[in-house]
């Protein structure tokens, strides 16, 4: 069988030292390349024992195009500048490009819809976790049976992310959003501070914590007048993002060129 090759971008942080990992670990899958930003302590180092792995004889580069020709996928949590970088790359040379960046404007996400429309195969998710794509189900049927419940989505993430709410936060109220039939940009409260006045009805609220190491702890409330219900997900490891990142990979050789979702990689679209 042929093994499914894989370049890794950001191979210098943590989620990418954690996609090196699951790849490495996965049969079906090989690590051809190893990318990180011009400048980075990585470059030249092996992407192996970055990762805490025995070396692996793939190196950390900073040239993207020297690496596309012989790859067919690329997994990439980096910045979004970077991720619409790789997404017009992987276009022209039909790859495969697995999207966990977060923090991306509507230029951005307009810019990676028409690299799927151009050729490459996007899977882009807030979060690869199975457990939080099932969870966004649970939080839409909620919010659509519940319509008169506030809902509040409370986040924390540790203290060296940059963007915030974080986009698992806003892939839950986009979830809930759509139970409501509401758009959600014109909907969410990001800040509350001073003398805001009573809670306008339909509204979503985003409360945003950083601190320590915490890898991701989500919470959904639904808060009605003689009851609360509180949907949780709470990350213990990085791992099941990039196992995540993999499975996705690998569903998508066997797609078209467009933009999907992780919940299309888990059949919940269906």
């Amino acid at each position: 069988m042929t093994r499914l090759r894989i370049i890794v971008a950001g191979a210098g942080g943590r989620m990418g030292q954690a996609n090196i990992a699951a790849i490495a670990a996965h049969d079906d899958v090989e690590l051809v390349g190893a990318l990180d930003r011009a400048g980075s302590a990585s470059i030249g180092k092996d992407a192996g024992s970055l990762a805490g792995l025995e070396p692996l004889g793939v190196t950390v580069s900073d040239d993207a195009g020297a690496l596309f020709d012989n790859a067919d996928a690329i997994i990439d949590f980096t910045a979004p500048t970077a991720s619409v970088a790789l997404a017009e790359l992987a276009a022209k040379k039909g790859l495969i490009h697995i999207i966990g960046t977060t923090g991306c404007s509507e230029a951005d996400d307009a810019a990676i819809a028409a690299a799927a429309v151009a050729g490459a195969r996007i899977v882009k998710s807030g979060n690869f976790s199975p457990g939080m794509v099932a969870l966004t189900v649970l939080v839409e049927k909620a919010a659509r049976a519940l319509g008169d419940y506030d809902v509040e989505v409370l986040e924390m993430h540790h203290n060296k992310k940059v963007d915030a709410p974080s986009g698992t936060a806003l892939m839950l109220g986009e979830a809930a959003a759509r139970g409501r039939n509401i758009n959600l940009k014109d909907h969410s409260v990001r800040v509350r501070d001073g003398h805001t006045g009573p809670r306008e009805a339909d509204t979503i609220g985003f409360a945003t914590l950083r601190g320590g190491n915490v890898i991701g702890d989500h919470m959904v409330i639904l808060a009605g007048q003689s009851e609360r219900i509180e949907l949780n997900h709470r990350a213990q490891d990085r791992t099941i993002y990039a196992n995540g990142a993999v499975k996705a990979a690998l569903w998508a050789a066997g797609q078209k060129p467009g933009l999907y979702s992780m919940a299309d990689v888990l059949g919940l679209n269906d």
